[in-house]
C-alpha cells in the first residue's frame, strides 16, 4: 500500500492490513496524507491572525509543491513588508578588480529560485537597494562604454541598469534625474573622480528580481577603490488575499481550466452572502464530479464522486452564513478521507472506502460562481480562491465577463472588529486599514500603546479651542458663548506605574473654574475629584489597595449624562449620578504638573507640588490622545511640553525588579528619585531600613578599625622617638636598639601596661 507512496511532502509511508499511514513530523506540512501546509502563504495572513514583526515561515503555494520559506514580516504599518535576506547585505569594500580578474559575488537567499518568484509574484511590489560607492571606480560607463559593473537576476539574466533607474536603460537614478555631478554622464561614479562619491537607487522591477549575483571590474588602477552593497528583498502587498470577484446575476460565473486532482485535492475561499442557496464551484467528468455549495443559509455541502457514487460532507452553523460578513471555505479530497472545514466550525471528515475507484477524473471546464446548467447560480462575492495550492485570478477573469466584476466592497463589516481602542475601519479597494488618528494606540489595528516617562516636574498640557473670543469678566450672562462648547460625557481611559505619592496623573480644567482631577493621595489611595457649579466638589475615593506599588493600573473614567461609572483594572469600583450633566467650556488638559497659576483646592495643590513621577500610558480624552499627541505631533497639536518626556514603556518597567530599579537607576530614572520631605512607600521603605541597618554596622566596624589603627601608629611613633634617643646616648649599641623596634610591634593588648626598653 505504500508503493506508490500517495504521503505527500517527504512524509513517510507505513502500512496495516487494510489501509497506509502518513508520518508529517518535521515536514511542515499535515493531514492524512501530509498534504496541508501548517504555514500562511503571506504576511498578510498573518497579520489577519493578530500577529506581530517577526520571523515567520510563509509557504506560498499552500499545498503546492514548493517548500515554506523563512522570512521576516514587518507589520508594524499599513503596508505589510515581507524581508527576505541573503548572505551579503552589509558594505563591501573591493579592490584589484579588471576585466581579466573581475570581483564577483553571489547571492544567498536560503530558498530556490522557484521560491523566491513565487513570493515575488503573489507581491504588489518588491525592491532591492543597490549601492555602489567609488573612488576612481567606474560603474556603467556611461553615456555609450561598455559597463564596467553588473548585476545578474531572474533566469541569470545580466542586467546593465542601476537601482534608480529603468529596465533596459544603461543609467544610475542622477542620469534620470539629471542631477549627477558631471552632466555628460549618467552616473555620478562614470565621472572617474579621485574623491569618494556614490550612487544608490532601488531595482524595483518585479520580473528581473531578486539580484543573485553582482559583477565589478574597475578598481585595479591607482587609487581606484570601490563599495557596493545590495540590500534583502522586500515585498508587500498579497493580489491574492483580496483577490475577489463580485457575482451580480444568478446566471453569471467564470469559468477555468479543468481542476487536474486525481488522488487529492484542495479548495479554499472566502465568501459573502446574502441568498438563501448557490453554488460556489462546480467541475464535472463522464461521471466524476465535484461540487462546493451553500445549500440553505446554516448549511456548507461538499460533493464529490469519483466513480463510487456521490459522497456528501455537510457543515451546518448556528448562526446563518449568509450575513453578507466574510466566511472562509476549505474542502479537501485524498485517499483517506472527504473533509470541509467552515469558518472555526468542527471540520465534517468522511472516511474514504477501501476499495473501489479512487482518482477523480475531469474533464470540462471549472465553473465558478455558477454551474454548466446555468441554475442555482451564486450572488455574491468570493475571494482568494486557491485550488492544490494555485491561486485563481478572479478579477483578471471577472474584468472579461459579464455579469461579474472585479473587487468586492464592504471588508469592514467583516473586519473592523480588528481595529482597536478606538481605531476607525477604512475601506479599500482591495482591504482595509485601521486608522488610529483619534486613538491613544497605534500599529495596524491600533493596539501598540504609546507611553511615556515623566519626572517630578513633567508637564504635557493639551490646549482646546477656544469657541468663541472670551471676554476677559465673564459672567452667568455670558455663558451662552459657550453654548456649543457643552460637554455631555467624559470617556477617559489611561494606564500609569508609579512608586510615589501623592501624585498629580490628569488635570482637566474649564472656562467657569469647573475641574475634573485624578490623583493618588499620600497613603497610595486613587481619587477622582469632579468641580461642578451646582454639586460643588465630589470625591470619589478608590482605597481598595496602594496604587503606587510598581505596578501598571488601567483606568476608566466614563460619564455619560447623568451616570458616572468609574473602573480600575478591568473591575467596575464606582457608580455615581450627577444632579448636574455638563461640562462647559473645556479650557486644557494636563498631564503631570500643572505649571499655570490656577487657584487649586489643597488636596490637588499638594499632589501637583510633587506633579507625577512614573509612566503613563495611552491616555485617551473622548476623541483626543494628548500624549500620543506631544509623542508623535508635537508641532502640530496644540500641545506644551515642559520638562524632561520620554517615550518608554510601561509594561517592560512593570517587570523591573524594584529593588534593582530604586537603587541603581541613573538621576535620570524617576523612580531612583525621592524627595527628602515625603517618605518613600511601604515597600520601599522596608527596604530602606535593611539597607540602613547593614550601613550603620558596617560604619560602627569602619570606626573601630580606624581608634585601633590611630592608637597602633600612635605607639609605633613614640616607640620610634625613644629609639632615636637611646640611638644618641648609646651609638655603639644598634642592635639593642632594633630588637626594641621589633617589640613594639608586636604590642600587647591595651589592658596590659606598657614598658620600654
Amino acid at each position: 500500500r505504500c508503493l506508490p507512496n500517495y504521503c505527500e511532502h517527504g512524509g513517510k509511508c507505513s502500512q496495516s492490513w487494510t489501509t497506509f499511514y502518513c508520518d508529517c513530523n518535521n515536514t511542515g506540512y499535515t493531514g492524512a496524507t501530509c498534504h496541508n501546509s501548517v504555514y500562511e502563504q503571506s504576511c498578510e495572513a498573518y497579520r489577519h491572525q493578530g500577529k506581530t514583526s517577526g520571523f515567520f515561515y510563509i509557504d506560498s503555494d499552500g499545498s503546492g509543491p514548493l517548500g515554506p520559506l523563512r522570512v521576516f514580516c514587518n507589520i508594524t504599518e499599513d503596508k505589510i513588508w515581507t524581508t527576505v535576506q541573503h548572505n551579503s547585505t552589509g558594505l563591501t569594500r573591493v579592490q584589484g578588480a579588471g576585466l581579466e580578474k573581475p570581483y564577483t559575488m553571489s547571492f544567498n537567499y536560503n530558498s530556490s529560485a522557484e521560491q523566491l518568484e513565487a513570493v515575488i509574484n503573489s507581491a504588489e511590489y518588491c525592491e532591492q537597494e543597490a549601492a555602489y560607492h567609488c573612488k576612481k571606480s567606474r560603474l556603467l560607463n556611461t553615456p555609450n562604454g561598455t559597463p564596467f559593473a553588473w548585476w545578474v537576476g531572474r533566469a541569470n539574466e545580466k542586467h546593465l541598469y542601476w537601482g534608480g533607474s529603468l529596465p533596459g536603460i544603461q543609467q544610475c537614478a542622477c542620469g534620470l534625474e539629471e542631477s549627477c555631478l558631471d552632466m555628460r554622464y549618467f552616473c555620478n561614479c562614470d565621472a572617474d573622480r579621485e574623491e569618494w562619491t556614490n550612487d544608490i537607487g532601488l531595482l524595483a522591477f518585479k520580473d528581473h528580481l531578486p539580484v543573485t549575483q553582482i559583477v565589478i571590474t574597475d578598481t585595479n588602477r591607482s587609487n581606484s577603490e570601490a563599495a557596493w552593497k545590495i540590500g534583502p528583498l522586500r515585498c508587500y502587498g498579497d493580489r491574492q488575499f483580496w483577490n475577489a470577484a463580485s457575482f451580480n446575476t444568478e446566471v453569471s460565473y467564470l469559468h477555468f481550466p479543468t481542476l487536474h486532482a486525481e488522488v487529492s485535492a484542495d479548495i479554499s475561499f472566502f465568501f459573502k452572502t446574502t441568498a438563501m442557496s448557490g453554488v460556489f464551484l462546480e467541475n464535472l467528468g463522464i461521471k466524476d464530479f465535484i461540487r462546493i455549495e451553500i445549500s440553505s443559509p446554516k448549511e456548507i455541502t461538499f460533493s464529490i464522486d469519483v466513480g463510487n457514487g456521490p459522497t456528501e460532507a455537510t457543515v451546518q452553523s448556528p448562526t446563518p452564513l449568509n450575513d453578507n460578513q466574510w466566511h472562509y471555505i476549505r474542502a479537501e479530497r485524498n485517499l483517506k478521507e472527504t473533509s470541509l472545514q467552515v469558518d472555526n466550525l468542527p471540520k465534517k471528515v468522511l472516511e474514504a472506502p477501501a476499495e473501489g475507484h479512487f482518482r477523480l477524473q475531469l474533464n470540462s471546464q471549472l465553473f465558478v460562481g455558477g454551474t454548466a446548467s446555468r441554475q442555482k447560480g451564486f450572488l455574491g462575492c468570493i475571494r482568494s480562491l486557491h485550488l492544490n495550492g494555485q491561486k485563481l485570478d478572479l478579477e483578471e477573469r471577472a474584468k472579461m465577463t459579464p455579469g461579474v466584476k472585479p473587487g468586492c466592497p464592504g471588508h469592514c463589516s467583516s473586519y473592523g472588529n480588528l481595529c482597536h481602542n478606538g481605531g476607525k475601519c477604512v475601506e479599500k479597494y482591495n482591504g482595509y486599514f485601521c486608522d488610529c488618528t483619534n486613538s491613544a494606540y497605534e500599529g495596524p489595528f491600533c493596539k501598540e500603546e504609546v507611553s511615556a516617562l515623566f519626572e517630578a516636574g513633567t508637564s504635557v498640557t493639551y490646549t482646546f479651542q477656544e469657541p468663541y473670543p472670551v471676554t476677559k469678566n465673564a459672567s452667568t450672562s455670558s455663558s451662552a458663548i459657550y453654548v456649543d462648547a457643552v460637554v455631555s460625557k467624559e470617556n477617559i481611559a489611561f494606564s500609569f506605574l508609579t512608586a510615589h505619592t501623592p501624585s498629580l496623573l490628569l488635570y482637566i480644567n474649564t472656562y467657569f473654574h469647573e475641574y475634573l482631577a485624578v490623583i493618588l493621595s499620600k497613603n497610595g489611595s486613587l481619587q477622582v475629584r469632579y468641580k461642578l457649579s451646582k454639586d460643588g466638589l465630589l470625591i470619589f475615593t478608590i482605597d481598595s489597595g496602594n496604587f503606587a506599588n510598581r505596578e501598571l493600573h488601567h483606568v476608566k473614567i466614563n460619564r455619560e449624562g447623568r451616570e458616572l461609572i468609574i473602573q480600575v483594572d478591568q473591575v467596575l469600583k464606582l457608580k455615581h449620578n450627577f444632579s448636574e450633566i455638563d461640562f462647559k467650556a473645556i479650557k486644557s488638559l494636563t498631564l503631570g504638573k500643572i505649571t499655570d497659576s490656577l487657584s487649586l483646592d489643597p488636596e490637588v495643590s499638594k499632589a501637583n507640588a510633587y506633579g507625577f513621577t512614573g509612566c503613563l500610558s495611552s491616555v485617551q480624552y473622548n476623541h483626543i490622545a494628548p500624549l500620543k499627541a506631544a509623542l508623535r505631533h508635537p508641532s502640530l497639536a496644540p500641545v506644551t511640553v515642559k520638562g524632561s518626556l520620554a517615550e518608554s514603556n510601561c509594561a517592560s518597567m512593570m517587570e523591573a525588579d524594584v529593588n534593582t530599579a530604586t537603587t541603581i537607576y541613573s538621576s535620570s530614572d524617576p523612580f531612583g528619585k525621592t524627595d527628602e520631605r515625603e517618605p518613600l512607600t511601604n515597600a520601599v521603605r522596608s527596604d530602606s531600613a535593611v539597607i540602613g541597618g547593614v550601613i550603620a554596622v558596617v560604619i560602627f566596624i569602619i570606626f573601630c578599625i580606624i581608634a585601633i589603627m590611630s592608637r597602633f601608629l600612635y605607639q609605633h611613633k613614640q616607640a620610634h622617638r625613644n629609639s632615636q634617643r637611646k640611638e644618641k646616648e648609646y651609638p655603639e649599641n644598634l642592635e639593642s636598639s632594633f630588637k626594641a623596634d621589633i617589640d613594639l610591634q608586636n604590642t600587647v593588648s591595651e589592658c596590659k601596661r606598657e614598658y620600654f626598653i
